[in-house]
């Protein structure tokens, strides 16, 4: 399998962002976002996901933190649509539990084509220091649109804000390192009956 690797920059009057990621790394990140919660879940993805992750963003945090998360959630998803090229030799379907202390969350993503999101997480309180929990869901669903997926996150259990966070992300992560594993048994085979996704 070639390198799977990506670069996205997008412009807006909003957010000026550059993403690059290679989804056969280290887990390494290099972030600077102005957002140092988002970071730190980033930093999970990276680390659980075993995918390398760079991020420099600029944005207008001066209004909220709404459109900077939102483009960086569209921004990663373009990078993953481009790394993963024609998704030929890919399990294409990832899936993970993470606990972390009273806190459970279940992680299911195909990368089908087809962009969806399905987001169960009710969080005890509205923001995680100053970050603002509702940013969460735009994050992912701008991730899903441009990366052509379709995720499920569920909490299952918890109730401490930080936790929950955490498990999704750390989750989402092992979700993804499954899904975008080669497969040795699908070598040059599209992992769909209609032959392309």
């Amino acid at each position: 399998m070639s390198a799977r690797r990506a670069n996205i920059e997008r412009n807006t009057l909003e957010t000026q962002i550059q993403v690059s990621i290679d989804l056969d790394g280290q887990g390494e990140v290099a972030l600077n976002t102005g957002l140092p919660f988002l970071e730190h879940m980033l930093e999970q993805v990276a680390r659980h996901g075993m995918i390398d992750i760079r991020i420099e963003a600029k944005g207008d945090l001066h209004i909220d933190a709404h459109h900077t998360v939102e483009d960086i959630g569209i921004s990663l998803g373009q990078a993953f649509d481009k790394a993963v090229g024609d998704k030929q030799g890919i399990r294409r379907y990832g899936h993970a539990y993470v606990p972390l202390d009273e806190a459970l969350t279940r992680v299911v993503i195909d990368f089908s084509g087809r962009p969806g999101l399905e987001y169960g997480i009710d969080f005890p309180r509205s923001h995680i220091g100053e970050f603002d929990v509702d940013l969460f869901g735009e994050f992912f669903q701008g991730f899903v649109n441009h990366a052509r997926a379709t995720l499920h996150i569920d909490n299952l259990r918890g109730r401490n804000a930080h936790h929950i966070a955490e498990t999704a992300f750390k989750a989402f992560g092992r979700a993804l390192r499954m899904a975008l594993e080669p497969d040795p048994r699908m070598q040059g085979i599209t992992p769909s009956t209609k032959g392309s996704l």
